[in-house]
């Protein structure tokens, strides 16, 4: 698929959503805030429980940039883990190797930071980690790789080139950004975390499954 293909896929994708997947996407939704198609403008009938279920869940799936099968293996850890399942879901996604690599300002899009990472840019404590799913813990440190370091991308990075698009750096993650550097300071907190999501929704998604 090519770029331009991806970009107007990305973005329908938003508009369906309701959310800004990219920022290309986000300036795609000020101007059109509407569902694509042609009826995109017309007042669509109230979608049922499990609709707004589904799509919720769609939501989280999205941003993250994941398939189906790995959000429900995260769901059923967040299941087991101690605390309210939504907001364990989401700080356990969060803590995603591609996510922080995002977070930290070294990509502009979750996509760009999944390749970052399974093109074996990315080390964790100095080591080498090409799966964009790695769980980072707390403490480890995230760098760019020096032989990557003065790619064009990571220059971009460096000099503060997405700050304009991205949220501010959660409170978790300690960066430098200029040292393409970023630590995990301790697990996330479910209000923290910069996606849009009914978490809760979610839950009652894979507990009617």
């Amino acid at each position: 698929m090519s770029t331009k293909s991806r970009t107007r896929s990305k973005t329908r994708l938003s508009r369906s959503l309701g959310i800004a997947l990219t920022p290309k996407a986000a300036k795609y939704l000020e101007k059109r805030p509407y569902a694509p198609g042609e009826h995109g403008r017309t007042k669509r009938k109230a979608d049922s429980d499990y609709a707004v279920r589904l799509r919720e869940k769609q939501r989280l799936r999205a941003q993250y940039g994941i398939r189906e099968a790995q959000l429900r293996r995260v769901f059923q850890e967040a299941r087991r883990t101690e605390g309210l399942t939504g907001e364990n879901l989401v700080e356990l996604l969060e803590m995603r190797l591609d996510a922080l690599v995002l977070r930290a300002g070294f990509a502009r899009t979750t996509a760009q930071a999944r390749q970052m990472v399974v093109h074996r840019h990315i080390l964790v404590d100095g080591q080498l980690v090409d799966r964009p799913s790695f769980r980072v813990k707390p403490g480890q440190q995230i760098h760019v790789k020096e032989r990557s370091e003065g790619m064009e991308p990571f220059q971009v990075a460096a000099a503060g080139g997405h700050q304009e698009v991205l949220p501010n750096v959660p409170g978790y993650l300690e960066v430098e950004i200029d040292k393409l550097q970023a630590r995990l300071l301790r697990r996330p907190k479910r209000v923290e975390v910069p996606v849009t999501c009914e978490v809760q929704l979610v839950v009652e998604y894979y507990a009617a499954r």
